[in-house]
């Protein structure tokens, strides 16, 4: 499973309206940190297919978006649950620590 490429227009349908929670990947191109978790992010999107929705958004593509979500600095991960941000991750963080604020809100 690779991660879902969530964009400004995608992103009321996939993350608001999604009946499981949604973990998303703030990150740009160009941001050394983002390079570190891509993986991590890329395993989650396998480990919780169908318990979680794990996702990815280019915050240089799609600047409404982490502009709502105040995302100052990247990499950020935001988990939603019922259209609200649950928990924040801020920075290349161990993976053990990704998924337990995930399942928390599981």
């Amino acid at each position: 499973m690779k991660p879902i490429v969530f964009t400004d227009d995608t992103f009321e349908t996939e993350v608001l309206k999604s009946e499981l929670p949604v973990l998303i990947d703030f990150w740009a191109v160009w941001c050394g940190p983002c390079r570190m978790i891509a993986p991590i992010v890329e395993e989650m999107a396998t480990e919780f297919s169908g318990k979680a929705k794990i996702g990815k958004l280019d915050v240089d593509e799609n600047q409404q978006t982490a502009i709502k979500y105040g995302v100052r600095s990247i990499p950020t991960l935001l988990i939603f649950k019922g259209g609200v941000v649950k928990d924040t991750i801020i920075g290349a963080v161990p993976k053990a620590q990704i998924v337990q604020k995930l399942n928390a809100v599981l």
